[in-house]
């Protein structure tokens, strides 16, 4: 195979949007402890105010706040305390003139009062008494009823990508079930006859599987489940039962090792005989990643991806390519991205689109460093450094230092 006619990373992601039209999502309601990671199929709308009563952020004294004007150190308001307000109860009591109620934090604001007073402002001077030295605006301490979420209002859109604190939102809100979109499934498919499990001492020669592994995590970091690894020798014929095996349990194949051009690698040959149209993108004009292969196959709605071996390309070419179309199909927000400075002048790889690893530093004037991590693509140790990485446009020839990039975080 020659990787001549490689593809921009726009015209391969073109080619998969295309093959894969018609495939539908799948959607189904999970219960809400399950969800984290997962991705929403709707909006979510508040169905009742929340708070449903207004309560107080502080422990002190429901007041009308028209009764502590003036009040101060030499001369406080007295009122006259009228009851408690115990937590999980409504209040029976009422505040009226001159008069107040203790009320812890979160406790409910009996009628009346429009204003708490914190307790390190007060003083009792007996059991139905107490002075107030500070006075308060109507408001104080106190929130109102929907002020966290309103009824009707939206609250979470369609493709917001389920974290703890969308947990707490729902929760909140007495929404236990939520409906989302089912986890595409991949087969991570490892080749090489170098390769042995981690737990293995290597031979001269041999190498320990890190593909699987770094693959995996970063599927399931990005919301996708794996429905099974394989790590498997040179061998054509069980690449491709294995490859085949893994269509007729999964949406996504991936396979890493054996996409470049040397005499046992036989990813490409194997995703053309598999994919219903053959393999569609044959290289990408990407540094690190242009042994890449993709294919689709429309019978078993099989997306076929040839990774290149090398760990760090693996990784990122999975990201920008695999990642990215779930969070397209899903509407699911870009990876958070954050604006530094390059620490160095950084050329570019020409004719190529160019993603760099680098680290981020906080400089001691509060800015931010992006520090590119040289080393070439078979290094993990690149990988496992990096807080992001960047992108050099194809027409540029680099980045001068000081030059302000967007990093993806990774």
């Amino acid at each position: 195979m020659k990787l001549l006619n490689v593809d921009t990373l726009e015209e391969a992601r073109r080619k998969v949007i295309r093959a894969m039209e018609g495939s539908p999502l799948r959607v189904e309601e999970i219960e809400l402890l399950k969800a984290q990671g997962y991705v929403l199929a709707e909006d979510v709308c508040a169905r009742e105010n929340v708070p449903l009563f207004r309560r107080s952020t502080v422990d002190g004294y429901a007041v009308r706040a028209a009764d502590t004007g003036g009040a101060g150190e030499s001369i406080p308001a007295f009122l006259r305390i009228v009851g408690e307000v115990e937590m999980g109860c409504a209040p029976e009591m009422e505040v009226t003139p001159g008069t107040c109620v203790y009320v812890p934090t979160g406790g409910m604001i009996p009628e009346g009062a429009d204003g708490v007073v914190m307790m390190e402002f007060c003083e009792l001077f007996s059991d139905t008494e107490a002075a107030v030295y500070k006075p308060v605006a109507a408001g104080a301490n106190i929130v109102e009823a929907g002020d966290d979420m309103k009824q009707g209002q939206k609250v979470l859109k369609k493709g917001t990508k389920i974290t703890p604190q969308a947990i707490g939102a729902l929760a909140a809100l007495g929404i236990t079930r939520v409906r989302t979109y089912c986890p595409w499934k991949i087969t991570v498919i490892s080749t090489g006859d170098e390769l042995v499990a981690p737990r293995e001492t290597p031979k001269p020669g041999q190498v320990r599987d890190i593909n699987t592994y770094g693959i995996y995590a970063t599927a399931r970091q990005m919301g996708f489940e794996v429905a099974e690894c394989a790590v498997l020798k040179d061998d054509r014929m069980l690449l491709l039962e294995t490859a085949q095996k893994g269509m007729e349990q999964s949406d996504i194949v991936v396979i890493s090792g054996g996409s470049s051009q040397g005499k046992k690698d036989e990813t490409n040959s194997v995703i053309d005989e598999l994919a219903s149209e053959g393999a569609f993108t044959h290289g990408l004009a990407l540094k690190p990643g242009k042994p890449t292969i993709l294919g689709y196959d429309r019978p078993t709605q099989t997306l076929l991806a040839g990774l290149p071996g090398h760990p760090a390309a693996a990784m990122l070419v999975f990201r920008l390519v695999i990642g990215w179309l779930w969070r397209t199909a899903t509407g699911e927000k870009e990876p958070y991205v954050r604006t530094a400075e390059i620490s160095t002048n950084l050329p570019a790889a020409p004719g190529k689109l160019t993603c760099q690893l680098v680290h981020l530093a906080r400089r001691d004037e509060g800015s931010l460093a992006a520090i590119p991590i040289f080393g070439r693509s078979g290094l993990i140790s690149t990988l496992s450094g990096a807080d992001g990485y960047i992108l050099i446009e194809e027409n540029k020839e680099g980045l001068k230092k000081g030059e302000r990039v967007s990093v993806y975080e990774i």
